[in-house]
């Protein structure tokens, strides 16, 4: 297979046999090109290098693309044997700079280049072994095994864009320039951009399940908006335009730009973009391993903030409402010019699916319709921040793909760059990052007075995330007493001439047990969950102290609600509370020394219980208390019946999750009291409401 010309496979139909085939030969396509890709770091001490501050070195990248292989097939139970456990861990979260990122050095002990790329050369042959054995059936859908399959694919061929982007921010003299990765070497001067009329019409976004191609979970659903009347841009903005901007200080007059952009100019001290290199009196470029002399025709590449300042600059020149371009607006422009999706290229429209080039190329050479680079060179910004369709779904394989992003801070950016291949390479695809974050990415501006609409729905309304938003902070019900609260209570209680030092909240889901805690004397509190979607909002509560969220009360019905921890007398001890995502089953070595672990309703939602009673020892200090919590709801969707603890018969006699639990922690523990029930009430509807009882029980550490 060419490396540098693969498609996505299409999943709805074919012979199941030539397709497993055709699946295959992707997978090892994708592995190949990202070995290459890496072979660009010219020593194994250039993997350890931090090419960004705020982002890990890029030997976690190199392991992360593996051990995601091996976690969601976990995850998806299409395998039960980790290959290294601690790679699995290490590697599994911290890929974006984002506010749950731990970016303290200390905290890891980075294995060799050596140990990795043999991890890599495992995880590959087992991932080959499962593509030739698993069931086939067509079409693949989002329950198929060969989901799980693509999806670790396609998330490979994601991290050669963000791994390409932080190598070439990383010191020239630690990389090498390959023939795989040659550049365009055409450059010269730009033709004058100009505006060109685009009418206005429908648009229709999303696909639905049936979509013959692999797609993420922002891509489902649906969309419809009317677009008026637009000017767009002949070409995308080139180094030589927006020279104009430098030049006229642009990036020294606070005007142009937004709050947030100016606070990132501020604390960036930036004065052109990030790939520009101030050579004497003139200018280079910096490609992905190379620096060349400034290619004015080539398009500008710069984050939102930049493009933003740049347009209302342009605004201010030419008197007209210069903007970036909307989601809505970007896709009437290219279905006008009627581009086929890539399944069906026979060679990409556009610089593209790595097919011509590594690196930009000149803004005037694709030509689709009356403009130029609709496809390809470079990603471009929009004013959109990304947003869920109507009918948006959560996959349960991978449930933080998109929700971190709907906060009103990610921008969506369309049309791929030269190094975009796969899903980055389809019409529905909707990739979206922070307004500060570089990318292969530029824009194209466009003239229109229309608003913009921002789909800025602060109320959480996800229905699993709003139940827990109420049970964690609303009122009671039926006389029933808040369960996270009481479980917090009775840990205090059984801490009385304790030492409260650290605390773990293990499957915290919202977080309010971690700040009873706090509240409580711990001096710190950790809340871990495997849930994206509940510890970003636990996040949220940490950092702005408060929440909204939207409960159904009658068919499409909802009642809107704000909850703070102000109001609950949570609010002064919030600082000791800190949230992470993590896997109980496989926690990272960091998360030990507790004086207290709470698992709260969480045992009989593991995908390996006994493996966590095992292991949970190590994470308390002597003298130090486990507490349980479960209603015992044990169901194979989530733990394979061997690893029950009860619930179950053996010998025709029943065997109970009370003397499971006692088996399996008799080696380190001893029970203290007795059990207790604790009841906890969640919300459905306004009329119906789930009633279960959990039984807690209190264990000690042996050797107290």
């Amino acid at each position: 297979m060419d490396l540098r010309k693969t498609h996505t496979p299409v999943l709805s139909h074919g012979d199941p046999e030539q397709k497993r085939a055709e699946i295959r030969d992707y997978f090892h396509a994708t592995f190949d090109i990202d070995e290459k890709l890496y072979d660009t770091l010219r020593y194994d001490d250039t993997f350890y290098l931090r090419a960004d501050r705020l982002r890990h070195p890029l030997i976690f990248y190199f392991g992360h693309t593996a051990t995601f292989y091996i976690n969601k097939l976990t995850i998806a139970k299409i395998m039960d044997t980790r290959i290294n456990p601690r790679f699995e861990s290490m590697f599994a979260v911290g890929v974006d700079e984002m506010s749950w990122d731990d970016l303290n050095e200390a905290h890891y002990d980075w294995p060799t280049r050596r140990l990795v790329k043999e991890y890599r050369d495992q995880t590959r042959a087992v991932v080959d072994g499962l593509i030739n054995t698993l069931p086939l059936a067509l079409p693949i859908t989002w329950e198929s095994p060969f989901w799980g399959i693509m999806m670790a694919i396609e998330h490979q061929r994601i991290h050669l864009e963000t791994s390409s982007v932080l190598i070439r921010q990383l010191p020239i003299d630690q990389v090498q320039q390959l023939p795989l990765w040659d550049i365009c070497r055409e450059s010269g001067e730009p033709p004058a951009n100009r505006l060109l009329p685009v009418s206005g019409g429908s648009v229709t976004l999303g696909k639905s399940r049936e979509h013959p191609l692999y797609g993420w979970d922002n891509e489902y659903g649906l969309h419809s908006a009317g677009v008026q009347d637009f000017k767009a841009a002949q070409y995308l903005t080139s180094n030589r335009e927006f020279l104009e901007f430098v030049e006229a200080g642009g990036y020294r007059e606070q005007k142009w730009w937004t709050e947030e952009g100016w606070r990132w100019r501020e604390f960036k001290q930036a004065d052109y973009p990030l790939f520009w290199i101030r050579s004497g009196n003139g200018w280079k470029l910096r490609t992905m391993a190379s620096e060349i002399d400034m290619p004015w025709n080539w398009p500008v590449e710069v984050n939102y903030l930049e493009a933003k300042a740049f347009c209302n600059w342009k605004s201010a020149q030419t008197g007209t409402p210069i903007r970036l371009p909307g989601e809505d607006e970007w896709h009437r422009l290219r279905g006008l010019c009627t581009i086929p999706d890539q399944p069906q290229w026979d060679t990409a429209p556009g610089n593209i699916n790595l097919e011509w080039w590594a690196s930009s190329c000149p803004i005037d050479k694709f030509k689709t319709g009356d403009f130029f680079d609709v496809l390809g060179n470079v990603w471009q910004w929009t004013e959109t921040p990304i947003y869920p369709f109507h009918g948006f779904e959560i996959h349960p394989w991978y449930d933080d793909f998109s929700t971190p992003t709907f906060d009103t801070r990610h921008n969506l950016i369309k049309g791929g760059s030269w190094i975009s291949t796969g899903n980055e390479a389809t019409h529905d695809a909707r990739y979206a990052f922070r307004r500060h974050f570089y990318q292969h990415a530029g824009f194209r501006y466009v003239e229109s007075a229309a608003p913009i609409a921002i789909h800025d729905d602060q109320y959480e309304s996800d229905a699993l995330a709003a139940q827990y938003c109420d049970a964690h902070y609303g009122a009671g019900h039926f006389g029933v007493a808040n369960f996270p609260a009481t479980c917090a209570q009775i840990c205090l209680e059984l801490m009385q001439g304790r030492n409260k030092g650290d605390a773990l909240d293990l499957g915290c889901a919202l977080g309010r047990s971690a700040f009873e805690l706090a509240r409580g004397g711990f001096a710190r509190v950790t809340g871990l969950d495997f849930s994206t979607r509940f510890f970003r909002l636990a996040a949220r509560m940490q950092e702005e102290g408060f929440l909204r969220y939207a409960l159904p009360a009658e068919g499409e019905i909802v009642s809107f609600h704000e909850i703070g921890l102000q109001e609950l007398g949570l609010d002064v001890n919030r600082d000791r509370v800190q949230f992470f995502q993590g896997d109980a089953c496989n926690l990272p070595e960091k998360f030990t020394g507790y004086d207290l672990v709470l698992a709260a309703n969480l045992i009989d939602r593991l995908y390996s219980p006994r493996r966590f009673l095992s292991t949970i020892h190590e994470r308390i200090n002597p003298g130090g208390v486990l507490v349980l919590t479960s209603p015992y709801t044990w169901l194979e969707e989530y733990t394979k019946k061997e690893e029950w603890l009860g619930g179950y018969r053996a010998a025709g006699e029943p065997v109970w999750s009370l003397d499971g639990l006692k088996e399996a922690l008799a080696p380190h523990f001893t029970m203290v009291g007795e059990p207790r029930d604790v009841p906890f009430v969640i919300r459905e509807t306004k009329r119906k409401f789930q009633h279960t009882v959990a039984q807690l029980t209190v264990w000690a550490l042996e050797g107290e």
